[in-house]
Parts: structure tokens; C-alpha cells; sequence
């Protein structure tokens, strides 16, 4: 099994060696187990106009398993420029990594939420605006006094934001993000991509070098989540024909939405994501709950009702029963019960034993006695 094992990966290996780095931005590794969870961090500020901010991912490794690649801010590689990050999906029983590209839209990764403008599906972090490019501080942390082409807008970012509380690394299978590719994810497929830039590339490596970077190490917590000083810049030749958006007022920028096919594909997914997520091992017992909290919001307006009726019923049983108050929990102890015959043979019966008194009203009645003697007399 282990010889099988290492014949894989050499092959695997020799594939990626013989194979142009240019033709390497789709599948690359696959691994029978899926990467950890997205760890949570704070967005670096962006140093400088023109950096488009590459999220952080976890990589693979053959022999010391999943590490994690820092985020980083890095130049476009020509005016208009797009990051699509890569991520891993589930095909097959086996997690493929699906290498990032650069391009004139953002495509496909997978519906997963990385953060920083990556709400899970395009680009809510800013937008190409003529020449230039202007950040949505709403979800980008930019440097203010270097970078002042900015705007503000909300709706985008919740627009497309895929909902993944579990923090989930990965699409499809088990407890995996459920998302589809929409219309304008699949056409961005197909435009004419840039590969990840030589630094890009020196970047991972990099990471792959310190072993601190590893889930082995880490526990999937890395200590350097992200870095602040930038990339290298290395410039490319644009797709034939590209030309990127005429400058707008930024005004028109804070009132972009996205298409009416990525907001239905957000929702939906949002919920997909959700049902899949309980099936992760750490949830197991989220569908139980989840039942019983469905359970109860169908029942929520009688339970009040029926909650407000037997209030009243709880307070007649402390008028009928002053001392079970004191034996709700010994109720198997009739011995209160029993209290009630001191009652019945408490002293305010006897008392009216008194109320026999009038006997003296009938000794009256026997004073004549005396009457007929004076009579005799």
C-alpha cells in the first residue's frame, strides 16, 4: 500500500514538472482527506493604489500534509486585472485544488467566503475605474493616507455574501459549500487568464518552507495569517482586445448591485451550505437541534398561547395546595397530605365544643322545681 502510495505521488509529481506553469492554473494535487477550517483574521491595509489583495489558502503538501499560504497585497499584472482565488472542491471521493488566476472578471471559487471583498461569489472589494482602481472600504482595509480612491457600498457585499459560519475551506461534498457556478462565473472561466505571478509562486514556497505553516504544526491555527508588505510587481500584456471600464463618479460605484443571478445564487447557497455544514464531523449533533428549533418556531405561537393558559393553572395549585409549594420535588411524599387530619382535629373544632354553652339556657328551664315548691308552701 505505501509502495502504491509513493508511486502516486512521483507520478503525480513528474506530471507537474512536465507540465507548462501556464496550463497549471486549473487541477494540480488532489487529496483524500479536505483541508481545515479558514482561519479568521484582520485584512492588512492596503499600502498603496493599484494592490488587489490575494486571501490566504491552505496548500498541500505530500509528505507534511495541508500548510497554509499567507494573504497578501499584490500589484496587478495590467491595468484591469482580477484576482480569482483558487480553492479546493470535492469531486470523486478526492479535494482537488483548483490553482487562482488573474483576468478581466472575477470567475468560479467554489462559493467560499475568504474574506476581504471574497464574500463567495465575485468581487466586492473595489472595481477597475478607468485607469485606476477604487476600493470598497465597506469590506477592504485600505491605508487612508496613500489611498484615496474609495467609496462605500454595503448592498454589494451582502449581496454576495455566501454564509459560512463554520468557516469551511472547501466546495461540495460533505460539509462542503454547495454552490453552483453562475452565468457570469462560467463566462470568466473562459476569458484568457494570467497564471499567478513568479512571485506569487516564490510567495508559496516561501510558506511551504517554514514549517510553522502547517495544520501538523499549528493545529490549523498558523501564526502568520497574512502579510502586510506587498508583492513584487511583474507585469503582463492584457488579453487582446481588453479595455477596462471608462471612469465613472465614484458616486455610481457606492450604487452598484450585483446581478439578480448572483444575489439568487447567494441565498441559496447560503442555505445549501448550511444543511451540508451539520453533516461535518464537529456538527454532528447540529441537525437534532436544528429539528428541534424548526420545531419550535412552527410552534412558537401556540407554545405562548398554551404557556399564558397554564400559568393560571400553576397559581390555582399553590391556593388549593399551600405546601406542595414547598413539595414540588417530593411529590411521591403524600405525607404532606396527611397534614390536613391535625386540621380536622385542630383545635378551633373543639373550640366549639363552647358553642355547647347553651346548656346553661336550658338549666332555666329546670329552675320551676323551685316554683312548685313555694307553691306547696
Amino acid at each position: 500500500m505505501k509502495l502504491f502510495r509513493s508511486m502516486r505521488w512521483l507520478l503525480l509529481a513528474l506530471f507537474i514538472a512536465l507540465v507548462p506553469v501556464s496550463s497549471q492554473a486549473g487541477i494540480f494535487i488532489s487529496v483524500g482527506f479536505g483541508p481545515p477550517a479558514l482561519p479568521v483574521y484582520v485584512q492588512p491595509p492596503c499600502p498603496a493604489p493599484g494592490l488587489m489583495w490575494t486571501p490566504g489558502h491552505w496548500s498541500y503538501d505530500p509528505v507534511d500534509g495541508y500548510f497554509w499560504v499567507p494573504g497578501a497585497w499584490v500589484p496587478a499584472p495590467y491595468v484591469g486585472a482580477l484576482w480569482t482565488p483558487g480553492y479546493w472542491g470535492w469531486s470523486g471521493g478526492q479535494y482537488i485544488f483548483h490553482d487562482g488566476y488573474w483576468g478581466p472578471h472575477v470567475g468560479y471559487y467554489g462559493g467560499v467566503s475568504y474574506g476581504g471583498g471574497y464574500m463567495g461569489i465575485g468581487f466586492a472589494g473595489g472595481a477597475w475605474n478607468g485607469g485606476s482602481f477604487a476600493y470598497n472600504t465597506a469590506v477592504v482595509n485600505v491605508n487612508r493616507s496613500s489611498v484615496t480612491n474609495v467609496y462605500v457600498n454595503k448592498t454589494i457585499v451582502e449581496q454576495t455574501t455566501i454564509i459560512n459560519n463554520n468557516h469551511v475551506a472547501y466546495a461540495g461534498g460533505p460539509g462542503g459549500i454547495q454552490h453552483q457556478p453562475t452565468p457570469e462565473e462560467q463566462q470568466a472561466e473562459h476569458e484568457t487568464h494570467v497564471a499567478p505571478t513568479t512571485y506569487q509562486q516564490q510567495h508559496i514556497a516561501a510558506a511551504k518552507a517554514d514549517k510553522s505553516n502547517f495544520a501538523k504544526n499549528n493545529g490549523g491555527k498558523p501564526k502568520t495569517l497574512a502579510v502586510a508588505k506587498p508583492l513584487p510587481e511583474e507585469k503582463h500584456t492584457a488579453p487582446a482586445g481588453f479595455k477596462p471600464a471608462p471612469a465613472k463618479p465614484v458616486s455610481e460605484l457606492a450604487k452598484a448591485q450585483a446581478s439578480p443571478t448572483a444575489v439568487a445564487a447567494a441565498k441559496t447557497a447560503t442555505t445549501k451550505t448550511a444543511t451540508a455544514a451539520k453533516s461535518a464531523p464537529a456538527a454532528k449533533t447540529a441537525p437534532a437541534a436544528k429539528t428541534e428549533a424548526t420545531k419550535a418556531e412552527s410552534k412558537a405561537a401556540p407554545a405562548t398561547k398554551g404557556e399564558a393558559k397554564t400559568a393560571p393553572a400553576t397559581k390555582a395549585e399553590p391556593k388549593a395546595t399551600p405546601a406542595p409549594k414547598a413539595t414540588p420535588a417530593p411529590k411521591a411524599t403524600p405525607a404532606p397530605k396527611a397534614a390536613p387530619t391535625p386540621k380536622a382535629a385542630s383545635a378551633p373544632r373543639a373550640a366549639q365544643a363552647p358553642k355547647a354553652a347553651p346548656a346553661p339556657k336550658s338549666a332555666p328551664k329546670a329552675e320551676p322545681k323551685p316554683a312548685k315548691e313555694e307553691k306547696r308552701k
